[in-house]
């Protein structure tokens, strides 16, 4: 059972990303503020839920949280600042849109830079323990699948439908056939022998 608090603060966000180790496509983060009255007996990380499980608890946390936001940050920021600034960048744009503004931020993993004045609390496997995070983690997942859905029509022969942009053995191959697209991270070890096309 996830916890609703960590901190003793009423308006604490959590906060967590989708898509930070795949090849292609944005990294997602998600932010999310509950009142003190809610709970869900299903609300998990979102490595632990089915998609079925995923999508059936979005629109209850869009409903029923005080307030939520999402955010993308895409491939070519990714490749211009690293996939950690770019995770945390995400956050913070995610945080940004939250109205009303948190007190208290709790982040999954352990890095995360300043937001504002706001003090923070960085958690490993935050997602697993406290709501707002497990939350956050299920709306980064299904909106980056959402987006990652959508270009593999540009691009089906990836496979991103399935695969969702990660490292599979599946888009590997497709990316030594086909070479790589504008939605793939230039500057990602993209195959194990990178010398096999030009970038």
């Amino acid at each position: 059972m996830l916890t609703l608090n960590f901190s003793t603060f009423k308006l604490e966000c959590g906060t967590d990303e989708a898509g930070r180790g795949c090849l292609a496509g944005p990294v997602t983060a998600a932010a999310v503020i509950f009142n003190e009255n809610f709970s869900n007996t299903i609300l998990n990380d979102s490595k632990q839920l089915t998609e079925i499980k995923r999508d059936f608890l979005r629109p209850i946390i869009e409903t029923e949280s005080l307030s939520f936001a999402v955010a993308h940050v895409f491939q070519e920021e990714i490749d211009t600042i690293n996939i950690l600034n770019a995770s945390i960048l995400a956050m913070h744009k995610s945080i940004d849109q939250l109205l009303p503004v948190p007190e208290f931020i709790i982040v999954d993993g352990n890095k995360f830079k300043p937001y504002k004045n706001i003090p923070f609390e960085t958690i490993i496997k935050g997602d697993g323990k406290f709501m707002s995070i497990a939350a956050a983690s299920v709306l980064a997942k299904t909106y980056r699948d959402d987006y990652m859905n959508k270009i593999h029509e540009e691009y089906p022969m990836y496979n991103w439908k399935q695969n969702k942009g990660y490292p599979t053995k599946e888009h590997r191959e497709a990316i030594k056939k086909y070479g790589i697209t504008k939605y793939h991270r230039k500057t990602f070890r993209l195959l194990p022998e990178q010398l096999k096309f030009d970038l």
